[in-house]
């Protein structure tokens, strides 16, 4: 009788519950149950709905409970990085967590690294700087005042005398007695009860010592935020208990499944299901981002790495994912939300046909929540496009992108890389795949479009065999 492993895989746009087992050393999967997500705009704060969230996931493992019964064993999840919900002493959600594409981040960066270096800041977290990262998260909530964050209780708003981001964290009563999970975190919370920070997923925050892979505690205490905040690191693989007995009841499933902290980014699960090439590869994770690097055993922190925007982000094995952030098929998405179809193979057809198209900086910020997006490519090229012209500009600009950043990445690599591996959702796009071909100079291949779902069963059955060997 084959062990199930249950996939739960959370992207910015969609959730699903996957079913995976091992059959001849290759994970099988089954999709149990799809279902939507979406940001939510109160006031003038955008979130995401975290109680729909955890509910289609029950709803998820319910129909997994009633199709697998007693064969499933363990449950992992994976997730965006960043974005965090926070748990108060009597073990409440505080509000619903924030999304990273709200604005109350901007111009946070330039205002934190006007009195600190850039260089000496990476040299020990080897993050790329970005306003979404958790770091300028958590200093714009330390900034604003209750009434700018009414998501907040008064037990975690800040004294008005403590409002600069230098002042040490002795002075500073922000968020006194809470505890930050982040999204996969705070998953598994409600689901067990288990309180930790996921190794990978903390490494997203710009708040971890890549070196030490630990909390920065010297950068915690610089920002003036309370150290009891962040909770105890937790690496890939950990059993964080069983499920909880109501959500046994609820669902259906034993009493007995366990969850493991999986490689909790999606990235860091994703990378698990690489396989390994002879020539040096590289690799997109492709999806609303594209995340591009390589696999590597130590962090790269010079300051060649810090200006060329590349990341040290945790992965499973005790590896280091370095890789660069890439504006993905986001802009696409958000077209066809305008346009209000998903047949992209018409949408790829009439780009095809375009030509001498202009480009854009798909990681400009003009592009990360506009009203229109359409209209913001209008106004960042000078004119009005067609369909297909709109299309073909965004796919030409992001393999400009990827030729940029491989040019980068090979400055820092003993080899350049040779071939790009693509995996995710964004693989089955077949026009972008060869405009990277042809922009790069690179062999492009595809793998699988559920990477992250069959690294996130890796993680578990692996961790299975460790276990109860």
């Amino acid at each position: 009788m084959k062990e199930i492993y249950l996939a739960c895989d959370f992207g910015g746009g969609s959730g699903r519950v996957m079913a995976g087992w091992l059959e001849s050393g290759k994970v099988c999967l089954e999709e149990v149950y799809r279902f939507a997500n979406r940001q939510i705009k109160l006031g003038n704060t955008l979130y995401w709905d975290f109680p729909a969230l955890f509910q289609d996931m029950k709803d998820g493992l319910r129909m997994a409970a009633a199709q697998y019964g007693d064969r499933i064993v363990s449950i992992g999840i994976d997730t965006w990085g960043v974005d965090f919900g926070l748990i108060d002493r009597h073990g409440h959600l505080l509000g619903l967590p924030i999304c990273y594409r709200d604005t109350r981040t901007q111009g946070l960066p330039e205002q934190y690294f006007g009195t600190r270096d850039r260089h000496e800041h990476y040299r020990h977290n080897g993050t790329q700087v970005m306003e979404i990262n958790t770091l300028f998260q958590l200093l714009a909530m330390k900034e604003a005042s209750l009434p700018k964050e009414p998501s907040l209780p008064k037990e975690a708003s800040l004294p008005s005398e403590a409002k600069e981001l230098s002042l040490p964290s002795e002075s500073i009563t922000f968020l006194s007695g809470t505890k930050l999970l982040f999204m996969p975190d705070l998953f598994r919370y409600f689901l067990t009860g288990h309180i930790a920070n996921e190794y990978t997923i903390a490494s997203t925050s710009e708040l971890l010592n890549a070196s030490t892979r630990n909390w920065d505690w010297d950068l915690i205490d610089d920002t003036g935020l309370p150290r009891s905040l962040f909770q105890p690191i937790v690496m890939p693989g950990t059993d964080c208990g069983t499920i909880l007995p109501d959500i046994a009841d609820e669902t259906g499933l034993s009493k007995e499944v366990k969850v493991i902290a999986v490689a909790s980014h999606d990235t860091a699960s994703a990378v698990m299901s690489i396989p390994e090439f002879e020539e040096p590869t590289a690799y997109i994770s492709s999806g609303t981002w594209s995340l591009l690097g390589v696999t590597v055993d130590e962090p790269i922190l010079t300051p060649e790495a810090c200006d060329a925007g590349f990341t040290n982000e945790g992965g499973a094995n005790g590896k280091i994912t370095f890789l660069s952030n890439i504006t993905g098929l986001w802009i696409l998405q958000q077209l066809a939300k305008e346009w209000q179809t998903n047949d992209w193979a018409a949408l790829t057809s009439e780009a095809r046909k375009a030509t001498n198209v202009p480009l854009i900086d798909v990681d400009d910020s003009t592009f990360t929540a506009p009203e229109s997006m359409q209209r913001a490519i209008f106004e960042a090229v000078g004119r009005e496009l067609t369909r297909g012209e709109t299309v073909r500009c965004v796919l030409e600009s992001l393999a400009h992108r990827y030729a940029t950043a491989i040019r980068n990445l090979n400055k820092m690599l003993p080899h350049p890389v040779r071939r790009l591996h693509i995996i995710g959702g964004g693989s089955q796009n077949t026009l972008l795949n060869e405009l990277t071909a042809k922009t790069t100079g690179l062999t492009v291949s595809t793998g699988d479009v559920e990477a992250t779902a069959i690294g996130n069963i890796l993680c578990q059955h692996n961790s299975k065999q460790t276990l109860f060997a």
